[in-house]
């Protein structure tokens, strides 16, 4: 596939102005150390996927950062901050990484987990970020594991680069920041620079490496974005419930994973959220599309960072955690009746917020 540009995405997508002020706020952070033999984190945790529920290990290597997020950038993500200074990290320093990782999953947990989520806070597959000897020393690895997931924008599947973890005996997800099946929010609101139609066409490269792969699966898990900036919470549901669907109903694509906003230091949310311009979205609304999307024709999850604070999804406070332990169970049942087992007085503020907020007047409850 073709090796695209940061300014090739910029120029004439009406892009300019956000990406000066992200630069702008990202340059606010100044300056701080990284160690590049050190992830940026690393958990344990449960993930259902086409193959089953499995523990997971989950790993965010330390990069040089997303490409994009150099140009300026999504309005949300403030990953890039946390990114080692100069835009390239050794193939060996990033082993090193790797193996921080496996000493953590062997003091955490008691056996090895069957699946590894292996992201970047950019593209595992951009190989100015993890090159491609590295990637195949990765999916050596980890060859004695069941499943593997990698994260990527479009741009950057390739059938060929796939063939690595698959040779391996792995079954491979790709993970792709879709955020939104409407261009037009991807683009005004997310500050993303493709369309749905790369998306589609990164689901079919996927789906012939999954053709060409022996004995091994590949397919495809699209991340979602609940309520980007500039949507009222009716505008951010609705969308929500038509990009699930819209997703489910591409070949390849098997995982929708909707990840409501959480707001990061040095982007444009924060600089919105801090001046009253933005209220991350409400957990009834993710239950309400989780309910409401449980008959697509995939596996939907969701999993809200920072449920219950100011800068997290939150409902009133009381019912944050009751509200989090049943997505957490939808999540893994796929279940949409654990939905009506919970219940708090704040559900009818939030009614009147979808019934009336709009997005010249939110946020209109905190």
């Amino acid at each position: 596939m073709s090796e695209p540009s940061a300014e090739g995405y910029e120029r004439g997508r009406g892009m300019d102005a956000h990406n000066e002020v992200m630069r702008e706020l990202r340059a606010e952070k100044g300056t701080r150390d990284y160690d590049p033999r050190e992830p940026t984190r690393v958990w344990l945790d449960e993930d259902n996927t086409p193959g089953g529920v499995y523990q997971s290990l989950t790993i965010i290597l330390n990069t040089g950062g997303c490409r994009w997020a150099r140009a300026g950038g999504c309005t949300m993500c403030g990953y890039v901050a946390e990114s080692v200074e100069g835009g390239s990290v050794s193939h060996e320093d990033l082993l090193a990484q790797i193996e921080a990782c496996l000493d953590h999953e062997r003091e955490e947990g008691d056996e090895a987990s069957g699946l590894v989520k292996i992201y970047t806070s950019g593209s595992f597959l951009d190989e100015r970020e993890v090159p491609a000897q590295t990637r195949r020393a990765i999916a050596e690895a980890f060859a004695d594991r069941e499943r593997v997931v990698v994260e990527s924008l479009p741009d950057f599947v390739d059938r060929g680069k796939l063939a690595d973890f698959t040779a391996a005996g792995l079954d491979t997800d790709v993970a792709v920041g879709l955020e939104t099946a409407t261009d037009r929010v991807r683009h005004d609101c997310v500050n993303k620079y493709f369309d749905f139609s790369d998306f589609e066409a990164a689901c079919a490269e996927a789906a012939a490496a999954d053709a060409e792969a022996d004995g091994a699966s590949v397919g495809v898990k699209a991340y979602l974005l609940m309520k980007p900036p500039f949507l009222a919470e009716s505008e951010a549901i609705a969308d929500m419930k038509a990009s699930v669907r819209r997703c489910a109903d591409v070949g390849g694509c098997h995982t929708v994973s909707m990840n409501p906003t959480n707001v990061q230091r040095y982007t444009m949310v924060d600089q919105l959220h801090f001046r009253g311009g933005y209220r991350p979205p409400w957990l009834w609304s993710v239950a309400d599309v989780l309910e409401d999307t449980a008959d697509a024709d995939a596996i939907v999850v969701s999993d809200p960072v920072g449920h219950g604070s100011d800068r997290g999804p939150h409902n009133c406070g009381e019912c944050d955690d009751l509200v989090q332990e049943a997505i957490k169970d939808f999540d893994l049942r796929q279940d949409p009746s654990v939905f009506s087992e919970v219940s708090c007085e704040c559900e009818r503020t939030w009614e009147a917020v979808v019934e009336r907020e709009t997005s010249y007047n939110l946020p209109l409850a905190e």
